[in-house]
């Protein structure tokens, strides 16, 4: 392809891969890898092996969390002499709680067309089975490992009304279920859906107490998508319940169309400090603008008390 000065420009294409059987690949990401000048991937023994399966040779380059910045102006350099390359990930669609969104906005600002080959998805394959609703979902991605940081992101969450995605190592999964049924309560329903589309595949319904009892007695392995059920709407819908106020998560970084007060971080238990500090970390504001927004209206802060006047 070439720009109006008649350069040629090169073209990024996002292929999606399989995220555990290996014929799960589509026709077109095969002619696409067979095709492109070179396939930047998250672990090249992995893709190696995809591509041994189906006689496709091509440079591999390693583009992974950690030489992400680096690699990006690599790629970038090659995308603008022409290339064409394919950007994959161990299993799925790249850039899904995954490196790949620097290589792909720089190609955008180089102008080179950034071409999506869709296919596997460990999202769409854990709902397609949970049995869960699906009509909309909000997406997380992985929790944080530390356990007050983890508790401070489902509290954000625990009124979101839409079945609820995250993604989990199944050694940490037990721990991340204690802490759901502690926020988000011991009968709501979930779905762990484990090694999806491999040979121990498995599918483990109920609620987050009896995965929570179940994961802690097994010790599972592998790579988990975890789907809980969104919180119960009231009958009456209040102001809160309402479209616009439902937040949701994209990539792992959650956004909120109108953040949660103050007073409702401290009925789950948080003191006037750790609900400030939530709400400024979870929507970049400072301290003081969380605090502003987190007062209900007819709620402001008390002014300091005037100091005493001596006596006369």
């Amino acid at each position: 392809m070439k720009d109006e000065a008649g350069a040629r420009r090169g073209i990024l294409f996002v292929v999606a891969t399989p995220i555990g059987n290996l014929e799960d690949i589509t026709l077109r990401a095969l002619k696409i890898l067979a095709a492109v000048d070179l396939i930047a991937c998250e672990d090249t023994r992995r893709t190696a092996l995809l591509l041994r399966t189906y006689k496709i040779a091509k440079p591999l380059v390693s583009y992974f969390e950690h030489n992400e910045e680096r690699r990006a102006r690599e790629l970038l350099e090659r995308l603008s002499a022409g290339a064409k390359v394919a950007l994959v990930t161990d299993a799925g669609t790249p850039g899904i709680s995954d490196p790949g969104y620097r290589l792909v906005r720089g190609a955008h600002a180089a102008g080179c067309p950034v071409v999506p080959v869709p296919g596997p998805s460990a999202v769409t394959a854990a709902l397609s089975a949970a049995g869960l609703g699906a009509s909309s979902f909000c997406f997380v991605g992985f929790l944080p490992a530390r356990p007050t940081e983890r508790r401070t992101a489902l509290i954000a969450l625990k009124r979101e009304p839409r079945t609820i995605v995250f993604f989990e190592a199944a050694r940490r999964l037990p721990q991340g279920l204690a802490s759901m049924v502690t926020v988000f309560g011991a009968d709501r329903q979930a779905v762990a859906a484990r090694e999806l589309t491999k040979v121990f595949e498995e599918i483990m319904v109920g609620t987050l107490s009896e995965l929570a009892a179940r994961c802690a007695a097994a010790k599972p392995r592998g790579e988990v998508t975890l789907l809980v059920a969104g919180a119960p709407r009231p009958e009456a819908a209040s102001a809160s319940d309402s479209p616009g106020s439902s937040s949701f998560a994209s990539g792992g970084q959650l956004v909120v169309k109108e953040p949660p007060t103050i007073e409702m971080l401290r009925e789950e238990g948080l003191s006037l400090k750790q609900a400030s500090n939530v709400i400024a970390r979870v929507y970049g504001l400072s301290r003081r603008q969380a605090y502003q927004l987190g007062v209900r209206p007819g709620h402001p802060p008390r002014p300091p008390a005037e100091p005493a006047k001596p006596a006369p």
